[in-house]
């Protein structure tokens, strides 16, 4: 398994910051799992420099970004025709204020994660989760220092999906609907949400009970409204099919709840494509037994 990694200075300035959060959490992980590390420079120096990974042969250093490491990346997540340059995925950790995580390169590595069907991976949380999730696959048991990350009945879970993309979210709803009804609460926006508590009801859902708790659609402000759950840290976990392939009216409202999302890195989990979000599924019914 090859993922991308890179980070925006603040998350590697000094060994207390978020890429060295994770690292601390996920070393055993992504030792277990045998993941190759393609690190853009800076940040692989920063994890030379400040003794991380000691003796972890898999961790590549690639150029630094204003050399085209990040560009690098993009173009392995699509694929450069061999095994050794196609990544699997990316981290790339995001400080919402620094002017270079809404780089061209920034935005085309996500695209292209969300296309391909791969993760991107932009929140501490959302990395120690994803190492849970690909531990769980490979049949390992449940890493306790994750409990926090599985604990749905304490959490809300926002749905979200773009026009090209509902029919996606009801099918993943449908078929994931017990592990998605064990979280405390959902969220959602305008008609999805609508779409989400009809289907629950058609499930056996209390009628008149909504299951989604609704919120304006996207473009009269839902998205400003759900990122207000998340800086408040009343939303732990979003999964929002963005449809990559239209131009999008109320582009800025969805940047917003992306920034959210990075502003609260240690606490909010982010999958943003139906692939990544049904084998997160899978593995959170094996953690929680469904």
């Amino acid at each position: 398994m090859r993922i991308g990694l890179a980070a925006n200075r603040l998350h590697h300035h000094d060994k207390h910051a978020a890429l060295f959060r994770w690292l601390r959490a996920s070393d055993t992980g992504l030792r277990e799992l045998g993941v190759e590390l393609h690190a853009v420079g800076r940040t692989f120096d920063a994890i030379q420099r400040l003794g991380f990974l000691q003796d972890f042969a898999p961790l590549r250093r690639y150029p630094n970004g204003r050399e085209g490491g990040l560009m690098k990346l993009v173009a392995e997540v699509v694929g450069m025709g061999t095994p050794e340059r196609t990544l699997d995925g990316a981290i790339y950790l995001m400080d919402p204020v620094d002017p270079s995580s809404v780089f061209p390169e920034a935005t085309a590595l996500k695209r292209q994660c969300v296309i391909h069907g791969k993760p991107f991976i932009s929140t501490v949380a959302t990395a120690r989760d994803w190492v849970e999730v690909e531990r769980l696959h490979a049949g390992l048991a449940p890493d306790p220092g994750a409990d926090d990350l599985h604990a749905f009945e304490q959490h809300t879970l926002a749905l979200i999906a773009h026009d090209a993309m509902k029919p996606a979210m009801l099918a993943f709803a449908d078929e994931h609907f017990a592990v998605l009804s064990r979280f405390r609460s959902r969220v959602g926006t305008g008609t999805t949400g609508q779409r989400l508590n009809e289907l629950a009801w058609s499930r056996g859902w209390p009628q008149g009970e909504e299951w989604v708790t609704r919120y304006q659609s996207g473009p009269m402000g839902g998205d400003a409204q759900i990122a207000d759950r998340v800086l408040e840290g009343h939303c732990q976990r979003a999964i929002f099919f963005e449809d990559p392939h239209v131009a999008r009216q109320h582009e800025a409202d969805i940047q917003l709840l992306e920034r959210a999302v990075t502003t609260v890195t240690d606490q909010a989990v982010c999958i943003t494509a139906p692939r990544v979000a049904a084998r997160w599924a899978q593995a959170a019914a094996v953690r929680v037994g469904n």
